[in-house]
């Protein structure tokens, strides 16, 4: 094999071996997760079982494309132009292990809400805590709120991811959040960097020295079921690998 050829043949493998790595958990189960009873949120190729917050189409603002569910940044804030908006699956969740896989545009906001509520005329997150999405080297809130508790991985406003260990923008993260009677746990790129328990003395404390009692007084009283749903801020954003084991 002469070495003009080594090299090309070199160069594809290598080629190959970027494409099955940016592919890599997308929209499948391990024999291991169908073993234990996850089940896929998302196909990858449809938009079934999703639908827009306080709606019963799918926003325009939001595609498949590629594997992934993309949220088409408007520029424009949250929910600024694009017909977006909040998009959830159409199921309420009570104790569950939810992973996924997220992708963030420079300087991009987003965000994946749980236990959230629908309420006539309100976005979810007056309902829902969520694991914030973000770019933390371009976006401002990372530099916001208290101690870190608004860049990737946090309990958004309340409490900080550590160790914080977010990719850069344009690069995957995998993350998970369980929920088992009132505990949550954020699990980012394979560290748990939180952990808190709802409905207590100190969530309650936690949650009144936030700005959420302005939003809704009763914000602190998380649903016991709820639903999912992925932030619309107005950036592009992609998820994909969407998966949840039910474990009532």
């Amino acid at each position: 094999m002469n070495k003009l050829l080594s090299i090309v043949l070199a160069i594809a493998f290598l080629i190959g071996l970027a494409g099955q790595n940016e592919t890599m958990g997308q929209t499948k189960l391990t024999k291991k997760e169908q073993k234990e009873g996850w089940v896929l949120l998302f196909d990858g190729k449809t938009t079934e079982g999703w639908r827009g917050n306080n709606r019963a189409d799918f926003p325009k603002g939001w595609e498949v494309v590629d594997g992934t569910l993309h949220c088409k940044g408007s520029g424009q804030g949250e929910a600024g132009a694009n017909d977006g908006g909040d998009i959830l699956y159409d199921k309420n969740f009570t104790n569950f292990r939810l992973k996924m896989e997220w992708k963030i545009a420079p300087g991009g906001n987003s965000g994946i809400f749980y236990l959230g509520k629908e309420v006539k005329d309100w976005p979810i997150y007056k309902t829902a805590p969520e694991m914030q999405v973000l770019d933390n080297e371009k976006h401002p809130d990372a530099r916001a709120g208290k101690d870190g508790n608004r860049m990737a991985g946090s309990l958004y406003d309340l409490i900080p991811a550590k160790p914080q260990n977010a990719n850069k923008a344009g690069e995957w993260n995998e993350i998970e959040i369980e929920v088992y009677k009132g505990s949550v746990w954020h699990r980012q790129n394979g560290k748990t960097v939180l952990e808190y328990h709802l409905w207590t003395d100190d969530w309650n404390k936690l949650v009144a020295d936030s700005k959420f009692p302005e939003l809704n007084p009763d914000w602190a009283n998380v649903p016991k079921s709820g639903v999912i749903a992925l932030q619309d801020h107005g950036d592009d954003v992609w998820y994909r690998n969407i998966k949840i084991l039910v474990t009532d």
